[in-house]
């Protein structure tokens, strides 16, 4: 296939000699120039080359040589395909090399000793988690591969917006990281101390330079000296190339280990501004023919430089990979100026086209003021199947999962799915559940006696492991593991199990160190919650929030009856109803509910016309045009009797499809699938 391309384009480039000197000799100052391009393809077909011929006359000047006029003239994807094909081709041997487009072989370049560097800290174990961050103690997107190992993995940004500054910790501008870091692996690198994993990361820094950093994690017990050869030169905060280092990392005593490799290569430095021309791929040994693990950046030009293959076994042990942007080494931090927005790619090539798992999870200590605010669903493609996300600090921005369902209002329902339904039963439910680790339950009130056909949650509870946790709006009170507990405004309370409570106004977040999150914004009367997954697709979770697997068309039981259109009410809220109801031996709530259904649906046509008048306008002031949103709104603004109701819906996504008893599935043109790259 390759080869098949690098002849296309060769014949090309002498047809365009062959042509070039012919028009010379009829006409000195009016000169044609053949443009060389490379057609887009579907990612599922084969490389091709086709060549486009245009005479573009151009009085008193010069022929632009054919691979400056093709740099020139190429589209984006032209030039994406041709770096996808330079960078599978293999290298003539050990060594650096560049290609600019639209070269089709390589040109060696001297690989550059790799200077004394800052270490590229692990992740810190323990500690209180900072949520809107990335990296660091906060988390971050990481793609797993639906099966096998990963052989390359690649990460780029497929937007960036609104960024005009960056700064690290002491305020000198342009000053980040970009890095690919593998998962924490076993190796056979590692020493005899059955906690030691293997680390490799690959590294950008903004100077210009670009090399393979490698951990051994927990490399031994407190004293022990790292794997031979040790630096001679080794001083607690540089990284060298020549030997292994000791370092420390905050909360365990154990010794870990970091090296560098031998070469660097040296890309373009880059401003964050530009972070969209950016690319890195790290592979391991034996891909593209190398003996060696390799770094590969793109910046304008694509430049590759090989590792020293430290851990020789990566190729069947990478199973997780991270890309972002980060501070500059040493535990910094990457700050960009308020109202950035970055589309964040991370690609795994493993041998299948299936999509990835998505892992809330971060393995470096440095970190950038972002916070994860949308993920893009995952789905199969024959490209490089990928992970594709949103990062921000624009006001307003909360922090996302990587599955999020929520129930709002009285009380309206949006599954890990997408599927949109009014669920106004009373009584204690189950939300979401998987297995006896994670249940998140809640207690829905009657809105008796002026609105007999609503509900509301009045209280939300999770168990995180062994941590029970629950929240009440009558009276408004934290209660742990029994104990009812106070937590103050940005002083989140660490417990001993690793969950983490935290509260920022009317907004309690209960989360555990896989990612696992219950969110509960107190209102004036009502609870509104949000439960978001720590990794998905998660097969084994189900209650009235669904599944991430689920297609978003039906809802399905307790005893896996799944009930689609035309819903019938009784099926709502008697056989479905029923069986999620939590039994009163296990809730998660201190005292006993009552149990009830409505008389019949209720929705904002069930309200005067002079109700849904002056709900309407509170509803379409806020910005809120979704025809089901809106009638949601509508309802929840009249019978909550309070125009605060209105702002849930204008932060909520478009449903994917909506059930409701007595009508079908409806549609809706949401843009759900948002990302239109290949995946």
């Amino acid at each position: 296939m390759i080869s098949q391309l690098w002849t296309s384009m060769r014949s090309r480039n002498a047809a365009f000699e062959r042509s070039l000197m012919g028009r010379r000799a009829r006409a000195a100052m009016n000169v044609s120039v053949l443009l060389f391009a490379l057609s887009a393809t579907p990612a599922s077909a084969p490389f091709t080359a086709n060549a486009l011929a245009e005479d573009k006359p151009e009085p008193s000047q010069a022929a632009p040589s054919s691979q400056t006029n093709a740099a020139q003239q190429a589209t984006a994807v032209e030039r994406e395909t041709w770096r996808r094909a330079i960078l599978h081709t293999r290298r003539p041997k050990r060594g650096c090399f560049t290609a600019t487009y639209p070269e089709t072989a390589w040109r060696e370049v001297p690989c550059k000793p790799t200077p004394p560097t800052k270490p590229f800290y692990p992740r810190r174990v323990g500690g209180v988690r900072l949520p809107n961050t990335v990296g660091g103690t906060g988390p971050d997107f990481s793609a797993q591969p639906a099966s096998g190992f990963i052989s390359e993995g690649e990460g780029s940004f497929d937007s960036v917006s609104g960024v005009t500054s960056e700064s690290n910790t002491a305020g000198t501008a342009n000053t980040y990281s970009l890095q690919l870091n593998t998962d924490n692996f076993k190796t056979s690198a590692c020493s005899t101390y059955s906690a030691c994993r293997g680390w490799e990361q690959f590294v950008y820094e903004s100077s210009g330079t670009a090399y393979i950093q490698y951990w051994m994690i927990r490399w031994g017990a407190q004293g022990a000296s790292c794997r031979t050869p040790v630096s001679p030169s080794c001083d607690g905060s540089h990284v060298f190339s020549n030997g292994w280092c000791p370092f420390s990392i905050p909360g365990t005593t154990d010794v870990y280990c970091a090296r560098n490799a031998a070469s660097s290569i040296s890309p373009a430095s880059e401003p964050a501004s530009s972070l969209g021309v950016l690319k890195m791929t790290g592979t391991t040994s034996g891909v593209n023919g190398n003996a060696d693990d390799e770094i590969a950046v793109t910046a304008g030009s694509v430049s590759t430089g090989p590792g020293d293959n430290y851990f020789p076994d990566l190729g069947n042990q990478w199973q997780i990979a991270e890309f972002n942007v980060f501070g500059d080494g040493g535990s910094d931090a990457a700050n960009f100026n308020t109202g950035s927005t970055l589309v964040v790619r991370t690609s795994v090539a493993s041998g299948t086209a299936l999509a990835p798992t998505c892992g809330q999870q971060s393995f470096t200590g440095e970190s950038n003021n972002l916070t994860l605010v949308d993920l893009t669903p995952p789905v199969s493609h024959s490209g490089t199947p990928s992970l594709v996300f949103k990062e921000s600090n624009v006001a307003g921005s909360t922090q996302t999962t990587c599955a999020g369902a929520v129930t709002v209002g009285d009380t309206h329902i949006t599954t890990f799915d997408g599927l949109y339904y009014d669920f106004q039963a009373s009584g204690d439910y189950i939300l979401a559940q998987d297995g006896g680790s994670f249940i998140v339950q809640a207690r829905q009130a009657s809105g008796a006696p002026t609105w007999p056909n609503a509900a509301v949650n009045k209280a939300v509870a999770t168990q995180m492991g062994s941590t029970r946790v629950a929240i009440y709006i009558e009276p408004v009170r934290l209660v742990v593991d029994g104990t009812v507990r106070t937590v103050a405004d940005g002083s989140p309370l660490l417990l001993p199990s690793g969950v983490q409570i935290s509260k920022q106004g009317n907004v309690y977040t209960v989360s555990s160190e896989t990612g696992d999150q219950l969110r509960a914004t107190l209102n004036s009367t009502w609870i509104d919650v949000a439960v978001g997954l720590g990794f998905s697709p998660r097969p084994n979770v189900r209650g009235l929030l669904g599944n991430p697997l689920g297609n978003g068309r039906q809802l399905i039981t307790s005893g896996e009856v799944a009930l689609t259109f035309p819903l019938i009410f009784t099926d709502l809220y008697r056989s479905y109803a029923e069986s999620w109801r939590v039994p009163p031996k296990e809730s998660l709530f201190t005292g006993e509910s009552r149990f009830g259904i409505p008389e019949k649906a209720f929705s904002a046509a069930d309200l005067t016309p002079e109700q849904s008048e002056r709900a309407l306008r509170t509803c379409r002031a806020a910005g809120i045009t979704n025809p089901t949103l809106l009638d949601s709104c509508v309802l929840d603004t009249t019978v909550l009797n309070n125009e605060t109701a209105a702002k849930v819906f204008v932060t909520l996504p478009p449903p994917r499809h909506v059930i409701k008893p007595g009508g079908k599935v409806e549609d809706y043109d949401c843009d759900c699938d948002y990302d239109h790259h290949d995946r």
